[in-house]
């Protein structure tokens, strides 16, 4: 099995991330929230393997009841633009995002906002 920190890179952290991550703000009580969090991760993981490495990060140490659990994980694609260093022009790297859903009423402490 992969390390987990190998996985996860870390947290994408952008102004649509953050309200993401603060729920919709019609809802009112705050066990109805569903948050969304961004974070990098490796190009060659999957879907599984994310939940598997966010599951084995944010829970370790913690009691049962005070887990986290991870409801659905949407990946995106991003492919390195084209950029010029005076004459000479190159690529930036590939990479690879990953929204996660968390359960309804839950959040992350540590998320790095």
């Amino acid at each position: 099995m992969k390390n987990p920190h190998d996985i996860i890179l870390r947290p994408h952290i952008t102004e649509k991330a953050v309200g993401l991550s603060y729920g919709d703000p019609r809802i009112k009580d705050e066990a109805d929230l569903v948050r969304k969090y961004t974070f990098e991760v490796a190009t060659s993981a999957n879907k599984i393997e994310i939940k598997q490495a966010l599951e084995a990060i944010y829970n370790e140490g913690k009691k049962k009841d005070q887990a986290i659990n991870i409801e659905s994980v949407r990946t995106i694609k991003v492919l390195g633009k084209k950029r010029r260093r005076g004459k000479s022009v190159g690529y930036e790297p590939n990479r690879k995002k990953a929204v996660v859903t968390l359960a309804k009423g839950q959040m992350l402490e540590d998320y790095g906002v």
